[in-house]
């Protein structure tokens, strides 16, 4: 079972979906001042709309939203493209290419993560990419023409 990379493609379907549910919970809670500092920044975020050109205005927590909605959409697409794949059983050649293209995107992501934010993100997407990385290195390489 742990030699076959399709345990460890649903291994990583599972933690791309906790990952993108664990972050979407974030839309749910709202921020609350601890100061008054803090008070004025979430104030000014929400409310202060900066002009975007061509007459688009903005608040910072518009564009944080807006951003923070592709992480779990990204790991989301990871996850049903994962799942599709173990569920047609196509053939090992495709998944490994296929996992090559999401450890680049993954990698980075997690490179993002782990320079730029909090401990939770960084174990979630350190988990996916490693997870990624001994599905892909676990997946048979087909050779062309057989």
């Amino acid at each position: 079972m742990l030699k076959r990379y399709s345990f460890w493609l649903w291994v990583v379907v599972a933690l791309q979906i906790l990952t993108a549910a664990a972050h979407s919970l974030s839309f749910i809670v709202t921020p609350v001042a601890a100061n008054p500092t803090e008070r004025q920044l979430l104030d000014l975020m929400a409310n202060y709309q900066s002009d975007m050109g061509a007459g688009i205005h903005r608040s910072m927590s518009q564009l944080f939203t807006a951003l923070s909605a592709c992480f779990p959409l990204l790991y989301l697409l990871g996850a049903l493209n994962n799942f599709y794949l173990l569920k047609k059983r196509v053939e090992p050649g495709l998944v490994k290419g296929f996992l090559a293209i999401q450890l680049v995107v993954f990698g980075i992501t997690f490179g993002v993560m782990a320079a730029l934010t909090f401990l939770p993100p960084i174990v979630a997407t350190g988990l996916v990419f490693t997870f990624l990385a001994v599905a892909f290195f676990m997946t048979p390489k087909v050779e062309p023409g057989s």
